[in-house]
């Protein structure tokens, strides 16, 4: 009977606390979804605003539904050859009781479904901005919902599934470099080569309409990633989620001056675009190594991606791809610089005993995270451009030239961002910035 009394006094028990501290980072996590859909819109013209906000939108509505459905068991239920999981039991997150708890941890199992939810439901619409000003709203839902059912649950499953292959392999991946970014970036980039450029790439000007709205959802996703980050520990017991946010807080703010820096090296000024770019930038490479690394690591990982995220950005010139808002430059670069940088500056003293090359630790885990990042790329880049491919030749992918000239948001949700029409100070314009007519004002303001 012995074995059996201390198996039962170490037993894991709910924790009110953790439970608590969950469920707030689960609405953080939550909250970067409309502070991308800011981020994203205040960086398209004035024409596509409400379009580039709906993308990320739709995603709340799509994912929710798709997770509770069979999303969670996929990417969290019993391994099925290291490539997905399945547990029938969460079908419908049914036969699920209300103080089970999430394998060894203090939290309910509800806590967990949710938390990882809002992951699920973010990567979708990170890939959003690749495509600004020239894809259908119906073409972009189907495609949610292909892209989670046969992609992103799947990669779950890989990286944070107990029995998938790159768990098993031991890639560190704290909260999402590649499941979340690398797995959005490498999306991105197979579809928008398959949709093809935006009308009038590299010949006329397509600057940001809004940069408070940019500055503003900087705030709100560096805001939300506190959750993001720290809460994927899932509790507060051992002090690494505590060496997280610290971590989250510290790369971010280096990548912030490195890309500024070199900005103005490159460029001559400091812009806000690019204080809210670094900042992202930051925050992407700093999520999946953060666990890892010291502040010290945490500063070399954001002072490394700033510039060279700063510098991939420039690529879709160089090479001709058209990625609208620089999810290939930020998120699939930055997250393969986190993940890798993983293999040199963990230091054993963190989430693991893992150490890495600057620790005495070897190659090794470097290795890995090669692993980790190639499979996640290869998979995503190719499986992504196939489903656009299929959408595109089927229900088509993009509005016509028309629409996207006259405005993507006129023709897709019969709305425009910002109503001129009762301004002072001058006559009133449409959204296309012609004048509005006597006539026409009067049957506006009818």
């Amino acid at each position: 009977m012995a074995p059996a009394i201390t198996l039962a006094a170490d037993a894991p028990t709910l924790s009110a606390a953790n439970t608590g501290f969950m469920l707030i980072c689960s609405a953080l996590v939550m909250l970067m979804t409309p502070g991308l859909a800011f981020f994203y819109g205040g960086m398209v013209r004035v024409k596509s605003t409400l379009n580039m906000l709906m993308m990320s939108f739709i995603s709340l509505g799509i994912v929710t539904v798709l997770w509770v459905l069979y999303g969670f068991s996929v990417a969290f239920g019993d391994d099925k050859g290291g490539l997905v999981g399945w547990n029938a039991d969460w079908v419908g997150l049914s036969d699920i009781g209300l103080t089970e708890l999430w394998g060894a941890t203090t939290i309910p199992l509800f806590v967990f479904a949710a938390f990882q939810l809002m992951f699920a439901i973010l990567t979708p619409a990170l890939i959003s901005g690749a495509l600004a000003d020239r894809v259908k709203f119906s073409a972009w839902a189907l495609f949610i919902t292909l892209w989670v059912t046969v992609v992103y649950f799947p990669v779950a499953h890989w990286v944070w599934g107990e029995g998938g292959w790159a768990f098993d392999l031991g890639v560190i991946d704290f909260a999402g470099g590649t499941a979340v970014h690398i797995n959005a970036g490498a999306a991105a980039l197979g579809v928008l080569l398959v949709i093809g450029k935006r009308v009038g790439f590299k010949k006329d000007p397509m600057r940001p309409h809004s940069l408070p709205l940019v500055m503003l959802g900087a705030g709100l996703l560096w805001f939300g990633w506190f959750g993001f980050n720290a809460g994927s520990w899932l509790g507060n017991d051992d002090g690494v989620g505590a060496l997280m946010f610290v971590n989250t807080q510290v790369a971010t703010g280096a990548a912030v001056v490195g890309w500024l820096a070199y900005e103005k090296i490159r460029h001559g000024a400091f812009t806000t675009l690019g204080a809210a770019s670094g900042a992202v930038a930051g925050l992407v490479a700093i999520t999946p190594a953060g666990g890892a690394v010291s502040p010290l690591g945490a500063i070399a990982v954001g002072l490394v991606a700033g510039v060279l995220c700063a510098m991939a950005v420039g690529l879709k010139y160089r090479f001709g791809y058209d990625d609208s808002l620089d999810v290939v430059g930020v998120h699939l670069v930055g997250g393969v610089i986190g993940s890798l940088l993983v293999g040199f500056l963990a230091t054993g003293k963190g989430q693991s005993d893992v150490a890495g090359l600057f620790y005495g630790g070897g190659l090794d885990q470097f290795w890995k995270q090669c692993a980790g990042v190639l499979g996640v790329l290869a998979y995503s880049l190719i499986v992504s451009a196939g489903l656009a491919l299929l959408i595109h030749r089927t229900l088509g992918m993009r509005v016509s030239e028309d629409e996207e000239v006259a405005g993507i948001d006129q023709a897709e949700h019969a709305e425009t961002a910002y109503d001129f029409s009762g301004a002072g100070g001058g006559a009133a314009r449409t959204a296309a910035g012609t004048p509005v007519t006597p006539a026409e004002s009067k049957k506006v303001d009818a």
